[in-house]
Formats: C-alpha cells, sequence, structure tokens
C-alpha cells in the first residue's frame, strides 16, 4: 500500500508560503518500507528506505543532538494552550516537510498540538524520513502511527533525542484535561 499526500501544507500552498510537499510512504507487513517527501515550493527533496538511512537532495542527513525543551527549537502543528517549555517555536504548517526538518537538524522536535490528530497521509513519510535518519517518533498517546485505515487519526510527536522526545511528550500530554 501506498499512503500519498499530494498537498501537505494546501494551506501553504495556496497562500503561496514556500512550504508545502507531496509526500508518499510505501507499507509492506512490516510498516513504513520507503517514503519521498518533496517540498514543491523549493525542490527539496527527501527520501529514506527501511535500514537505509535517510537523505536530503541525496545527501545523508541527522538530526541534532539537543537533550532538552529549554534549549530546542520546536516545530509545531497547531498552538498549545500554553507554553511548553521550547527555547523557540516555529508553527510551519505541513507535517511531512516538519518531521524532515527534524530529521535533517533544522529544528529539534515537533509536536502536534492541533485540535484535531492527523491522519496517517499527513505523517507515515516524515516518521520514516525522521526514524531512519536516526531521530525519534512516538504517538503521543501511546497508539501506533502506522495505520492503514483512512479514518484513523494520531498525534505524532518527533525528537531528536530519546531525552528530548520524552520531554516533547511528555508536553504534549500536558495539555490534555
Amino acid at each position: 500500500m501506498v499512503v500519498l499526500d499530494p498537498v501537505d501544507g494546501s494551506t501553504n500552498a495556496s497562500r503561496g508560503i514556500p512550504w508545502w510537499a507531496t509526500s508518499a510512504c510505501a507499507l509492506d507487513a512490516s510498516g513504513p518500507l520507503a517514503a519521498v517527501v518533496v517540498n514543491q515550493a523549493t525542490g527539496t527533496r527527501f527520501e529514506a528506505t527501511r535500514g537505509g538511512g535517510a537523505r536530503r537532495d541525496g545527501v545523508t542527513i541527522r538530526p541534532t543532538s539537543s537533550p532538552t525543551m529549554g534549549r530546542s527549537i520546536v516545530a509545531l502543528s497547531g498552538y498549545p494552550r500554553h507554553w511548553l517549555g521550547w527555547s523557540q517555536y516555529r508553527s510551519l504548517g505541513a507535517a511531512a516537510l516538519d518531521l524532515c526538518a527534524v530529521a535533517c537538524g533544522q529544528v529539534d522536535a515537533f509536536i502536534d498540538c492541533a485540535s484535531r490528530p492527523l491522519a496517517p497521509w499527513d505523517y507515515l513519510g516524515g516518521v520514516l524520513i525522521c526514524g531512519e535518519a536516526g531521530g525519534f517518533v512516538a504517538e503521543a498517546f501511546g497508539e501506533d502511527l502506522v495505520v492503514r485505515d483512512h479514518e484513523s487519526r494520531r498525534v505524532p510527536v518527533a525528537a531528536a533525542t530519546p531525552e528530548l522526545l520524552a520531554e516533547a511528550v511528555a508536553a504534549r500530554l500536558s495539555l490534555e484535561g
């Protein structure tokens, strides 16, 4: 199965904001197998294969080594009700590209804070790329991120390090209740 988002960041695309992409992720019985995310505004191409690492425009990428939210730049989808402890934040508007930004060290973490969780086509390509680059990705509520059901929604969180991921997940959970 291939999960495709032809225009991830459609609002950005409609407004001429150069942060929107086409994202595709091939799934097999074991989960994400191969992914490509292309920023259609700039032509920047991210790709990964399971066990094969991740690349931006053919060059191997790695996330930063930021260990804490207080020292991190965090990309957000949506905006939280309160400050989550970041040093700085960016709300960029295209989840697949935001996850790729974690993968290549443009930001240190990504937290989905939107009022409606994301669909699998919004994030699966970026999840494989981020993980293959050496980043860490989880679903905030412990659910499986790899879903094949069109109606399923999840809350992805990604970070450069395991310590930062734990802090980012805890920050996201602090928005509940």
